[in-house]
C-alpha cells in the first residue's frame, strides 16, 4: 500500500469517525409526542412517496377532531 493510499484511507477513517460522533443527539433517544410531531412523515413514509395509500392509512394515526366550535367573539 502506497503511503499516499494510506493518507487517503486514514483521512476516510477519521472524518468517518468524526461524522458518527458528532450526529447532534445527546442523552436518550425518544419518540416525540407533541402535536407537530403528529404531522410529520414516518420513516416508511419517506422512502416511499408514493407508495399505497392503505399502508399509510394504517401506519399513521388520524388527525384528532376539534374538541370544540371557534366560539364567536363578544361585544
Amino acid at each position: 500500500m502506497s503511503a499516499r493510499a494510506r493518507t487517503a484511507l486514514m483521512v476516510c477513517l477519521v472524518a468517518g469517525a468524526t461524522g458518527l460522533a458528532a450526529c447532534g443527539q445527546r442523552g436518550a433517544l425518544y419518540l416525540p409526542t407533541d402535536p407537530a410531531a403528529a404531522q410529520r412523515a414516518t420513516l416508511p413514509q419517506l422512502l416511499t412517496p408514493g407508495g399505497s395509500k392503505a399502508s399509510d392509512e394504517a401506519a399513521a394515526p388520524k388527525p384528532a377532531a376539534a374538541s370544540s366550535a371557534p366560539s364567536s367573539p363578544q361585544k
